[in-house]
């Protein structure tokens, strides 16, 4: 059973019509309401101005989420506000273009710890709280990495082993540092979907010894063009009562290959952001990936190829859908 979820305010996205550039618009329901006609008398703008960017919006998260939510509300009770377009009529981007900073945590599901320890030959992790480890992350590129749904991945001609990480995304929303876990999710804006994409055969460097610092390539196994599948938007944190117990699935061809929860993330959220917030300042509009749970392609042998669909759905955040071709 899914876990509860207070009413349905709306969802940020970032989205274009016809050609018209990328603009920060509100899903309500099946409409989609511009984000600049709907903070038209709290936002100055002049003649040229720019549309308004979903990083705009996070850079001023406390300002103008109750805006946003009350846009919501008076579209559902049916008064007059900004016009709205089908969202069938629209094509949803990224919802973020770009992210300043993209953190994401490895070995966080206790299930996919376990599964690549069985599947690598390696004796059973014990639970990092337990032996005083922190969090963990690694960094990908943002633009470069970045894409929408239902976007085209071309996968990487130097990887034969391109494997699937179906993944709970957190956004940042106002700008922390040395924050504590009991305060962590104050600073949060809402969660999305990324599927952090790994070539599995390019995670170590040939000639290297393996007790070398330099043994890794991190660059060449997450961070090829497209790396990053991101979306297909963001939903606000304060619509989730349960972010501890969310559903994740992912099917590849209509295959069902992930299927867990977050329940079994083991450095919780607060905790990630808490750890990195000692490390560095976290801004509005920064991504953090928790990990990604049982079902990679690698224990299977399995990897992905040109042609194939992959699907991924979380409770409340909605579904990610990328193909994938040379």
């Amino acid at each position: 059973m899914a876990p509860p979820m207070r009413e349905q305010s709306y969802r940020l996205a970032t989205y274009a019509r016809g050609h018209d550039g990328p603009r920060a618009g509100i899903v309500v329901d099946e409409a989609l309401l511009d984000v600049g006609a709907v903070l038209a008398g709290d936002v100055a703008k002049s003649p040229g101005t720019p549309p308004i960017q979903v990083l705009q919006v996070l850079e001023k998260w406390q300002r103008f989420h109750p805006l946003l939510q009350q846009a919501a509300r008076d579209r559902r009770g049916g008064k007059a506000g900004a016009d709205a377009t089908p969202v069938r009529d629209v094509r949803f981007l990224a919802p973020i273009l770009y992210p300043g900073a993209i953190f994401c945590a490895g070995a966080n599901y206790r299930d996919h710890v376990a599964e690549m320890s069985k599947a690598l030959n390696l004796p059973a992790e014990p639970d990092p709280h337990e032996v005083g480890l922190k969090p963990w992350h690694f960094m990908k590129a943002s633009a470069g990495c970045v894409r929408g749904t239902g976007e085209l991945i071309r996968l990487p001609s130097y990887s034969k082993k391109v494997d699937w990480e179906a993944e709970i995304a957190v956004i940042i929303g106002r700008e922390c540092r040395n924050v504590g876990t009991d305060q962590a999710l104050d600073f949060v804006a809402g969660l999305s979907i990324v599927n952090d994409l790994s070539a599995r055969d390019h995670l170590k460097r040939p000639g290297v010894k393996i007790d070398s610092p330099f043994h890794f390539d991190w660059v060449s196994q997450k961070c090829f063009d497209g790396a990053l599948p991101f979306g297909p938007w963001i939903c606000p944190l304060d619509d989730i009562d349960d972010m501890e117990n969310l559903a994740i699935r992912l099917w590849v061809n209509e295959e069902l290959m992930q299927d867990s929860s977050s329940s079994n993330m083991i450095f919780s959220v607060a905790e990630q952001i808490a750890h990195l917030s000692t490390r560095l300042t976290l801004r509005p509009g920064d991504v953090i990936a928790t990990g990604t749970p049982a079902g990679c392609g690698t224990p299977r042998g399995i990897f992905l190829k040109a042609g194939d669909r992959v699907r991924i759905s979380v409770d409340h955040l909605g579904t990610l859908i990328n193909e994938f071709g040379d």
